[in-house]
């Protein structure tokens, strides 16, 4: 495990596309001080897997980093695919509006949801296209 390993678990975190940071930022996230590189080489900061060990961890996370302003000292993470866990599989992220009407629906017990609601619709379509086989 590398010691940028948290950097990777609080983007696969993130329920956004779009992960603003500082550099400050992913020091604390990581608890590692960035190398000299990383602050003045915006190279450093490319999605080539093979630049550097916090590459393949934001890489492996699912994510790119763009919008790499130096001066400032930020950039942003933007997701591009679904993360690796390892074992060849890949999580799954959930929309954010994944669940958010979770419980509002109640189907009463006996209720077949898949007949028409209106009896007379149902006499009307067997009449029109004859009944269901």
């Amino acid at each position: 495990m590398s010691k940028y390993e948290p950097l990777g678990e609080y983007l696969k975190g993130q329920g956004k596309d779009l992960v603003p940071m500082t550099f400050a930022e992913i020091e604390r996230v990581t608890g590692v001080k960035l190398p000299a590189s990383a602050i003045k080489h915006r190279p450093w900061w490319s999605n080539n897997p093979d630049n550097s060990v916090m590459t393949k961890v934001w890489l492996d996370a699912g994510f790119e980093s763009e919008q790499v302003d130096m001066e400032k000292r930020k950039l942003v993470f933007k997701r591009v695919r679904a993360a690796n866990t390892g074992d060849g599989a890949k999580e799954k992220p959930f929309h954010p509006a994944y669940g958010f009407m979770k419980g509002l629906v109640r189907i009463m017990p006996g209720t077949d949801i898949t007949q028409p609601a209106d009896p007379e619709l149902a006499d009307y379509l067997d009449a029109k296209y004859g009944p269901e086989k």
